[in-house]
């Protein structure tokens, strides 16, 4: 493309932010619960959301398309039909969550699009809108399904015995209700391969308060952590009198689970203090409602264990602490631990060419950004550990993720659509 048609293509083919506007307003609207927004995934509040997007596609005239899980591609045709861009997220959320998680990056490639085509522009390649589905493990106790299932990566296990929280509905159930051909995922057909996708995008609100206490409204990602996870541990000890039973007689689950509460802690400090990047967290500790009572000593704990790094070594290390600490604690508590089925995802690199290309972008475009690691999961994981140049742009974000009062203005948003707009339409050797 000469300097005069790139020079064109920025003045006339900016992001159509009205549109992402007014979608946000539609989407807030149609799948609001009774606090926040709730659109389950592979359930109604998905479906809406994909239903919406897709109609602006139509109209768009874009080319819409689903695979077998039921994700959703809408593109606009580039000059090298060979190979696409995809600039994806999800539009499933958690219970009660937000409205911008995952929708801000399928609405910012709208907008993208949308400004492409009202400028009658024509990309290098094409640019694929990707809306993922069941992003939101929280429902699904599997991480990253519909990506995974678009590159192939869905186990028939999973399908089978994979079930939706609430109403037990199992994945290949949900997926055969929502359209989606089962067998074919189940036979590990991929809709997706990497040398159709010449990169994967993906804009999303930052889940931590970095952005927002740097003053900076958007962020490059270098990195996404990948985890190792308990979600349904238990701890057994034996349930006795809390005035008649003394210490030494004691099998303690409260005792037990908090000693490994803070065995897990210390060593999350140790392993930080050697320079490992990692996280550590309880989400869940609680007795069992029908049995624990005020004058019980506590005969059962549950809890959820989430440990993250950017690094599988640092993963390996802690590991090693928890099996440690569990076998010491259960040797000196007279308990027994039961850690449960082990999930995770792995650790993800962004490709160095295409975060310097978007750090050159936000320069030219006079914005100011923050190179960084990125915490929270996303799908850019899982393109990223099948070789595809990946990256992602995160959008300053108030008041947290994964709640209502998630907050991002509508000038960051635009920011960061003006950014990847200039980068897809410059057909450089950004991905290498």
């Amino acid at each position: 493309m000469t300097d005069h048609a790139l020079a064109l293509a920025r003045s006339q083919g900016g992001p159509d932010i009205a549109l992402a506007d007014r979608l946000f307003g539609e989407l807030r609207d149609r799948t609001s619960a009774d606090r926040g927004i709730t659109r389950a995934s592979y359930g109604p509040g998905e479906q809406i959301a994909h239903d919406i997007v897709t109609r602006e596609a139509r109209r768009l005239e874009l080319e819409v398309t689903r695979d077998a899980a039921r994700n959703l591609y809408m593109t606009l045709p580039g000059h090298d039909r060979s190979h696409m861009v995809i600039i994806g997220s999800h539009l499933d959320s958690v219970p009660r969550g937000g409205n911008y998680d995952g929708a801000a990056g399928v609405l910012m490639g709208m907008s993208v699009v949308a400004g492409y085509r009202r400028a009658g522009l024509v990309p290098p390649q094409d640019i694929t809108v990707m809306a993922v589905r069941a992003e939101e493990s929280t429902w699904f106790n599997a991480s990253y399904i519909g990506s995974r299932a678009a590159l192939g990566l869905l186990s028939p296990t999973e399908l089978d015995t994979v079930a939706r929280q609430g109403d037990r509905v199992t994945l290949g159930t949900a997926i055969h209700a929502a359209g989606g051909d089962v067998d074919a995922l189940a036979k590990g057909a991929a809709h997706l391969t990497p040398a159709r996708v010449r990169a994967y995008i993906e804009p999303h609100i930052e889940q931590g308060p970095l952005l927002l206490s740097r003053g900076v409204p958007l962020g490059i990602v270098t990195g996404i952590r990948g985890s190792f996870r308990h979600r349904s541990a238990t701890c057994t000890g034996v349930y006795a009198h809390s005035g008649a039973t003394p210490r030494e007689n004691r099998q303690d689950a409260a005792l037990a689970v908090s000693r490994l509460v803070v065995a897990m802690d210390d060593a999350w400090t140790r392993l930080s203090e050697a320079g490992h990047d990692l996280t550590v967290t309880f989400g869940q500790v609680f007795t069992d409602p029908d049995e624990a009572a005020f004058s019980k000593v506590a005969g059962r704990m549950s809890f959820a264990l989430d440990v993250r790094s950017e690094s599988v070594a640092a993963l390996d290390l802690a590991k090693a602490e928890l099996h440690t600490a569990v076998a010491r604690i259960e040797q000196h508590c007279g308990v027994r631990f039961d850690l449960g089925p082990l999930t995770g995802s792995t650790p993800a690199l962004m490709a160095p060419g295409l975060v310097r290309a978007l750090e050159e972008t936000g320069r030219a475009e006079g914005f100011d950004t923050l190179t960084m690691p990125c915490g929270a999961g996303h799908d850019a994981a899982v393109f990223a550990n099948q070789g595809i140049a990946s990256a992602m742009i995160l959008l300053r974000n108030a008041h947290g993720s994964h709640n209502p009062d998630e907050h991002m203005e509508m000038d960051d948003f635009a920011a960061g659509a003006r950014l990847l707009s200039r980068l897809c339409i410059e057909n450089t050797d950004w991905t290498e």
